[in-house]
């Protein structure tokens, strides 16, 4: 059975489950871990394997990550009436998200998929991203060097100056190590036969300056999901959640509210 990984959680209620990217921690989702909070649900972010204190999976591939927060799922849910979660992931948590989503479909009601994308293949945005990243480690950066670097290339024009410094900070707390091996984990993806299968409600979030993970690659995994929806931010980045919390964390809230699984 995998090791429990480390998580913040705060409030009581549904349970919402919030998974960082590659350059995160559960820090990454604190100001929606307090607005859920705030508002009737239990918030959970955690730290991915290999990242804070969460023991890194052996092999690090996306099948052990999945094996991670399905455990992380069945603890918290323990013998709750309701077994499953809203499942929120950005970037490579997104990925992972889908992953979970897809292997373990019993265990997740609901989706929320932030700027992120259902493969990576060589040349498209995803890969020159995590090829710039793999040249900085090869070069001897350190992390704060990586951060200071890449944080300002993801962010839009709109974007919210603590949500960046947040951004910053935890992208420089990621082990080098850690964030390589996450990088060359993300390089192996590829989702997009099974969006089909993915039955629980799902809410894309694109940021529309995002270059990543651009709208039109949100757009078309909102066309593959069944019960998909897709909301665009305005002037956001790819990291819609700290660029413009209010706004997203509005959409979260009304997803959540109001998104039901289609009965059998």
């Amino acid at each position: 059975m995998p090791v429990l990984p480390t998580f913040s959680m705060l409030g009581h209620g549904p349970t919402v489950v919030l998974l960082h990217g590659s350059g995160g921690s559960f820090r990454s989702f604190a100001p929606q871990v307090e607005a859920l909070a705030s508002l009737g649900f239990r918030g959970v972010a955690w730290s991915m394997p290999g990242y804070g204190q969460s023991v890194p999976v052996e092999p690090y591939s996306f099948m052990g990550l999945a094996a991670s927060c399905a455990h992380l799922i069945e603890v918290l849910m323990g013998e709750a009436p309701r077994r499953s979660v809203a499942l929120v992931g950005h970037g490579m948590g997104g990925m992972l998200a889908q992953e979970v989503a897809v292997r373990r479909p019993d265990l997740v009601h609901q989706l929320v998929l932030v700027a992120t994308a259902p493969a990576v293949q060589p040349g498209d945005n995803y890969d020159h991203v995590i090829g710039e990243g793999l040249r900085w480690l090869d070069e001897g950066r350190d992390m704060l060097a990586v951060a200071d670097a890449l944080v300002p290339q993801l962010v839009g024009p709109a974007a919210l100056p603590e949500g960046v410094q947040l951004a910053r900070f935890c992208q420089s707390q990621v082990h080098a190590a850690t964030w390589r091996r996450a990088l060359e984990a993300m390089r192996g993806f590829d989702r997009r036969a099974a969006l089909g299968q993915i039955a629980a409600p799902t809410l894309l979030v694109a940021g529309e300056q995002d270059r990543v993970a651009p709208p039109d690659t949100l757009a078309a995994m909102a066309q593959a999901i069944p019960a998909a929806q897709l909301l665009t931010l305005p002037g956001a980045g790819h990291l819609p959640h700290l660029e413009q919390p209010d706004a997203f964390d509005e959409a979260l809230i009304h997803f959540l509210r109001t998104a039901k699984m289609r009965p059998h």
